[in-house]
């Protein structure tokens, strides 16, 4: 089972800023970096994760997942093209895709996903997204044909969406603005832990 909080951050340091905050679900996101210093990230995301029982989950960078003895990692609809998912699964790596749509949904469970994330659920500032908002209707239908997999609800989640998110039929809900953007991260992470854990 997966924690029903998942915060999604920008770099390693935000990672060790909130397990210790009681975060056991975390995605590291890094956008636009070199190698080098992608896997000095994941390698440093990985060890905080470790000390406080966490599990990390490396966005993309499939490659340094497996490097670095990583055990998930998440795959959006580009990345499942060119990553090795033989490779992943020889290393015993779970892998979570994302979907938009029924043809994305098809194309993620072909490869026996360990997770489908939705989104966005709701409008969202973060990036440009060419899809209309889901609603929480989608992820009653979603849940259905993913079967017993985690569902993650993603985009635009405010703590009160999340709870709406996980009523309708969402196992997990993942976050990026509402902990990042916040003026206090750590105390909205506590409560973003105490509500879903109350709701899950």
């Amino acid at each position: 089972m997966l924690d029903p909080f998942y915060p999604i951050v920008p770099d390693a340091e935000w990672v060790a800023r909130l397990v210790p905050a009681g975060v056991k679900l975390v995605q590291l996101r890094i956008k636009d970096r070199p190698d080098d210093e992608v896997r000095r990230q994941v390698r440093e995301a990985k060890a905080a994760c470790a000390i406080h029982g966490a599990q990390l989950i490396v966005n993309d960078y499939w490659q340094a997942a497996i490097d670095e003895g990583c055990a998930w990692v998440h795959l959006g609809q580009e990345d499942l093209v060119d990553a090795d998912i033989k490779a992943l699964r020889r290393a015993s790596i779970r892998i979570g895709v994302s979907t938009h749509d029924h043809a994305e949904l098809e194309k993620g469970m072909a490869i026996d996903p360990d997770y489908v994330a939705l989104g966005p659920i709701y409008p969202t500032k973060l990036k440009q997204m060419p899809w209309a908002p889901q609603g929480t209707a989608r992820l009653a239908e979603w849940k259905k044909l993913i079967g017993a997999r985690p569902l993650v609800a993603i985009g635009g989640l405010t703590l009160e969406r999340a709870l709406l998110c996980l009523k309708s039929g969402a196992d997990v809900a993942a976050v990026v603005g509402d902990i990042v953007n916040h003026a206090d991260p750590i105390a909205q992470t506590r409560a973003w832990l105490v509500a879903t854990r109350r709701a899950a």
